[in-house]
């Protein structure tokens, strides 16, 4: 859906990171302004992350990583406004939106909502969409995993004596 969207979007370019199952059909809806890089070694793709206006997300998953990661990289979201998506890019309602949401799997859908990222793109910054992903970091959920143990084992003994 991505690829095809951009046959609407001809004066923009998309690259598309990764390799799967689905790219024989992935290329065959590019079109010439849609290069497609394959399987890239994680610090490269971050460096394509840290250099790219946005990131765009067509998946309704409980999680996904992969804007979590875009958002670490200090780049915005375009997103598929369903699932764990809403729970970790801040839209544009946010007073420091990390993103921008569509709403339906459509390739009208998706090259509107580039069009509305472009028309807000001065509201997206790095530092606020890094802030974000660390909402959701590894030292983040130590600590507060630790605390929460903590908390629970001092409750524990307190009940047991």
């Amino acid at each position: 859906l991505i690829a095809a969207a951009f046959g609407a979007l001809p004066a923009r370019e998309l690259v598309i990171i990764g390799e799967g199952p689905e790219r024989p059909r992935v290329e065959a809806a590019a079109g010439a302004n849609v290069r497609m890089l394959g399987h890239l070694p994680d610090a490269e793709r971050n460096q394509w992350l840290r250099r790219a206006r946005a990131f765009i997300f067509a998946a309704d998953e409980d999680f996904g990583i992969a804007p979590v990661e875009a958002q670490a990289c200090g780049t915005p979201v375009i997103g598929y406004g369903v699932g764990g998506t809403l729970e970790t890019v801040r839209g544009l309602s946010d007073a420091s939106p990390t993103g921008v949401f569509y709403d339906r799997q459509s390739c009208d859908a998706i090259a509107a909502a580039v069009r509305t990222f472009e028309a807000n793109e001065a509201r997206f910054s790095s530092e606020s969409c890094r802030r974000n992903a660390e909402r959701f970091s590894s030292e983040r959920f130590r600590r507060e995993f630790a605390a929460k143990v903590e908390a629970e084992w001092n409750r524990f003994e307190a009940t047991s004596r």
